[in-house]
């Protein structure tokens, strides 16, 4: 599963997890993505693809 989102492009992260004694390691985040049917604008066809979750809320209020 490719942890990128399709629509906005968002993927990995990293940083450091901080211990109790402030040691830094590094650690990586992975993206809240979903498999998700998307309407394609062209011929209407649904087509599944990765979103994440906040374009899957954005998505949602668009389509009220």
């Amino acid at each position: 599963m490719s942890r990128v989102c399709s629509i906005c492009g968002k993927g990995p992260m990293s940083g450091h997890k901080v211990s109790h004694s402030n040691i830094k390691t590094n650690r990586s985040w992975g993206v809240n993505v979903h498999k998700v049917a998307v309407a394609a604008s062209d011929n209407g066809v649904a087509k599944s693809q990765y979103v994440c979750t906040r374009c899957l809320r954005t998505m949602r209020k668009s389509d009220r």
